[in-house]
């Protein structure tokens, strides 16, 4: 854990339905689905437990009672759970609208999806954010790109561009998004209520173009996306937990 880690609570987006996972997702959560002896959800509240983060919100909906029975209140795993449960899809950025009144009073909060697995050092993104007084910064991964997935591009600690699903992108390695990042509350005043809000298609392409979104490339740090049966057998097969030391 991080020394002088000023962050105190995180947001995971955990409300996922799971299509391109069927027809397993039709009868369990894919939040829940197991990498290595945990579900894909837990390695996230684990990775904000590691820097002291304790107090998450979970953004729940699609078969939102499975994830609920599995972690109840988050005593067995050190931390403690609170549920903001959708009615129906709000997107990305409604469901982190709906959540506003939990982060009143804090200068920034984590965010993460919490169907991936990723090693993200959240301290050395906090330091960006704070130089660079971001309204969002972003932990970054370099992937075999293949036209899915937030697209960015980054010069110095400013993101210049993203692009959730870019049509005429060229594939190959390219910067994307690591579905990791820290949010000045200020993100609030840009997500109007009751709307259904992509964080990635109508949030993040507008600060890009303001220069109010920074990222942090990870490096060599792992990133393991779960949403296809080929992406999850290759998470079951290569993720390798936490680096030792998160700096």
């Amino acid at each position: 854990m991080q020394k002088k880690f000023n962050i105190n609570k995180a947001f995971i987006l955990a409300g996922g339905l799971g299509t391109r996972l069927r027809p397993i997702t039709l009868e369990l959560s894919k939040l829940i689905l197991p990498v290595q002896g945990k579900p894909c959800l837990q390695w996230n509240i684990e990775l904000a437990k590691r820097f002291g983060v304790k107090d998450i919100t979970l953004a729940v909906g699609f078969k939102h009672e499975q994830i609920q029975e599995k972690f109840k209140n988050g005593k067995k795993q050190g931390v403690e759970l609170h549920y903001n449960v959708e009615e129906g899809y709000m997107g990305t950025a409604g469901a982190l609208k709906i959540a506003e009144p939990h982060f009143k009073g804090e200068q920034k909060f984590i965010g993460m999806n919490g169907d991936e697995l990723k090693d993200v050092n959240f301290a050395a993104m906090a330091k960006v954010h704070e130089k660079n007084n971001a309204i969002v910064t972003l932990a970054l991964a370099t992937v075999a790109y293949t036209k899915a997935g937030g697209l960015v591009r980054l010069e110095g600690e400013k993101v210049t561009e993203f692009s959730e699903k870019p049509p005429d992108e060229e594939e190959g390695f390219k910067l994307i998004h690591a579905g990791a990042y820290i949010l000045s509350p200020k993100i609030f005043e840009l997500i109007p209520a009751g709307k259904k809000v992509s964080i990635e298609k109508e949030i993040f392409p507008k600060l890009a173009e303001e220069g109010t979104l920074c990222g942090v490339d990870m490096g060599e740090r792992q990133f393991l996306q779960t949403d296809t049966f080929e992406r999850y057998d290759k998470a079951i097969r290569e993720w390798k937990g936490f680096t030792k030391s998160s700096r």
